[in-house]
């Protein structure tokens, strides 16, 4: 694992102190889509297996999304059972990027979200509120 402040706009992760299997992780949404300019952090957990096992990566900010749940879990396949040990921390975070932008409404985690992306503006003041809710 190594320290990064990548050069791909909009995340970056650093250990959470002197434990290196602890991170936070910063997303910012991607331009054009409803999480433009909003920052999430996520806690990311390599289990000793790493990088042979997936770590798990929680949003702790709060985020209303299709793929989140109101606990911050992330349903990502490469989380999971696409996992492999050439992914980086670089691609995981990309990975959740590009999720905030297009969702697989096809297995919700947050039925309401995947309900409402069909209607951004409606999804946007959930989001909005769902977000506030977290600066609180």
């Amino acid at each position: 694992m190594k320290l990064m402040m990548s050069k791909d706009e909009g995340i970056s992760a650093f250990p959470e102190s002197d434990n290196l299997f602890k991170w936070v992780g910063t997303i910012t949404g991607a331009n054009g889509t409803v999480y433009e300019k909003l920052s999430f952090k996520l806690s990311l957990e390599f289990p000793s297996s790493y990088p042979y096992s997936a770590p798990t990566v929680k949003f702790t900010t709060p985020c209303f999304h299709p793929n989140v749940d109101f606990k911050g879990n992330i349903c990502l396949d490469i989380l999971k059972e696409k996992w492999s040990a050439s992914y980086d921390i670089r691609a995981v975070l990309l990975s959740i990027q590009s999720l905030l932008g297009e969702p697989n409404n096809e297995s919700p985690l947050n039925v309401l979200a995947a309900e409402t992306w069909s209607n951004q503006t409606v999804f946007k003041k959930h989001l909005m509120a769902h977000y506030e809710k977290g600066k609180n």
